[in-house]
């Protein structure tokens, strides 16, 4: 018990005595393999009491994706974070984007939601400068190269919803990715919202700064 002074076989023999529980239970087995999550008692006082945690956030603008910040609020100030046991972001959104943001203690299932070889798709609505024409689509669908880091990104969906928003779904995530999608077909963004990230759908009824635990379903899909 690293959580102790006691050695190997002073262990064994509190485990023999059954003085050690784990999530409400007796433990009579040494090789117990005792999660990431859970409660750890020995002779009734707690070890370890550390409770998986997912939040979905509707965030507003002006806030940094940042746990803190010297000069500029952080998402962390909108929810009920514990020092102890600090949350992480799962996936980023820059100071002027809004929507969908996750925040865990899990680094195992964040890393499931966020690495780009898993290809979750992500769906963001725009708004842009200029008007979108419908060849557009095809140039999405054909992915483009990025000088600046020599790679192809992969292919994107753009759906055009009127002649200056659209909704478009990327199954990477590169840094300001669909910023620079559009910068280069000379088009900007003037507002960026994410929707979902797989099938976490952002809550229509959590207002800007808002949110709620993620459910059983969420959390399982990962």
């Amino acid at each position: 018990m690293k959580q102790t002074r006691h050695g190997r076989r002073e262990v064994r023999a509190l485990i023999e005595r059954g003085l050690v529980r784990c999530d409400d239970l007796v433990i009579t087995d040494r090789l117990h393999e005792v999660g990431r999550f859970g409660k750890v008692e020995l002779d009734g006082a707690i070890l370890m009491d550390r409770t998986a945690r997912y939040l979905m956030l509707n965030k507003p603008a002006g806030y940094l994706s940042a746990t803190t910040d010297p000069e500029h609020p952080t998402v962390m100030q909108l929810v009920d974070d514990d020092p102890a046991d600090p949350l992480h972001l799962a996936g980023r959104l820059d100071r002027a984007s809004t929507g969908l943001l996750i925040l865990t203690n899990d680094g195992q299932w964040s890393r499931r939601l966020t690495e780009p070889d898993h290809q979750i798709d992500k769906v963001y609505q725009v708004t842009v400068e200029h008007p979108l024409t419908d060849d557009l689509i095809e140039v999405f669908q054909q992915g483009m190269y990025f000088a600046y880091e020599d790679v192809m990104i992969a292919p994107a969906e753009l759906e055009i919803l009127s002649d200056h928003s659209a909704r478009v779904t990327i199954h990477e995530g590169k840094y300001h990715q669909i910023k620079r999608m559009f910068h280069a077909v000379e088009n900007r963004i003037t507002s960026l919202h994410r929707l979902s990230m797989g099938e976490i759908q952002l809550d229509p009824q959590l207002q800007a700064g808002q949110w709620r635990h993620l459910s059983a379903r969420e959390i399982d899909w990962v």
